[in-house]
């Protein structure tokens, strides 16, 4: 026999579903999952929540999502695409920006719950370690688990950002300090580790963004102009970009729904005498469609454009 060469296409695997498909794609840590979805008997079906940030090439999208039987469900959602209605404009992918997500998810989702004033969480970031289940309330917090996916647990890394903005929110999410930038472990055995919160706290605010915007302006104003166009175009320099994360996180907790986008008031279409059909809700026509002529009536349509055209050259002569 020849040699045959076995394809296995994105059709095949659609088509099959083999296991583990999503593995094969670099999309899911089957391990991970099956431990975060697993669920107690004595909870009677209780849903066990996940806290999922994911970050893209330019924005990052933090969610709270539960598994049932037909699939997961999103509870709530937010995405550093809505930080520009809250004043931070710029810079949508880094540490700040991830946690502005994870506060804006937060509030968002509390105040969807009724919870936003029984956990306030931490309202001037300080960037000291805090967890919501130590205060003492009538009512037990939310409480879900940190999925990252298949990024690397390394030290400062922005899903961690996004973790700190949801617990600072009022979330209840288990974890612990090693992963925060500032953390430091034990050169010794048996010595206590040590953490500067002020480390943190620079990361949130962009100190490390200013930084690096004043020492380019500094050593190359040309690269520094092409680098930062964005910063410079909205007005913001190295100085005022602490106020603009500051500021926008006073107007996440002061507003944190989501904007309802106005809805579209399209007119439906006219083919001749029939309107065609279209949305109900809104009027609108969803396909377009040509009423069929016959012979005769072609041949009519086309004498009166040959006509037309006769007429146009006339008055052009």
């Amino acid at each position: 026999m020849g040699f045959v060469k076995v394809v296995k296409t994105k059709a095949y695997f659609k088509r099959l579903q083999v296991k583990r498909r999503r593995r094969r794609e670099g999309k899911t840590d089957y391990g991970a999952r099956r431990l975060m979805i697993k669920q107690d008997k004595n909870k009677y079906n209780s849903p066990k929540y996940r806290f999922v940030p994911r970050f893209t090439n330019k924005f990052i999208t933090c969610q709270v999502i539960y598994a049932t039987m037909e699939g997961d469900k999103v509870l709530c959602m937010a995405s550093s695409e809505e930080l520009p209605r809250y004043g931070i404009k710029v810079g949508l992918n880094n540490f700040g920006a991830a946690y502005a997500t994870g506060l804006l998810c937060a509030r968002r989702l509390l105040k969807q719950l009724g919870l936003e004033e029984a956990f306030e969480g931490v309202t001037e970031v300080d960037g000291e370690e805090f967890h919501i289940e130590e205060e003492e309330e009538d009512r037990r917090p939310f409480k879900c688990v940190l999925d990252i996916g298949l990024v690397r647990a390394t030290v400062g890394a922005k899903v961690f950002a996004a973790m700190k903005g949801g617990v600072d929110g009022g979330l209840h999410i288990p974890h612990s300090i090693k992963r925060f930038p500032g953390y430091r472990a034990p050169e010794e055995k048996g010595a206590e580790p040590e953490f500067d919160a002020e480390v943190l706290k620079g990361r949130i605010f962009g100190e490390h963004v200013a930084e690096y915007m004043s020492s380019m302006e500094e050593d190359d104003q040309a690269k520094y102009e092409q680098h930062f166009s964005a910063y410079i175009k909205h007005g913001i320099d190295a100085d005022s970009i602490e106020d603009m994360y500051k500021n926008g996180h006073e107007a996440i907790r002061k507003n944190p729904e989501r904007e309802k986008k106005p809805a579209s008031e399209q007119k439906p279409k006219v083919n001749g005498n029939k309107v065609l059909g279209g949305n109900k809700k809104t009027g609108a026509d969803s396909y377009t469609r040509k009423v069929k002529i016959n012979h005769k009536m072609r041949k009519n349509r086309v004498a009166q454009k040959i006509a037309a055209a006769q007429r146009k050259l006339l008055a052009d002569a």
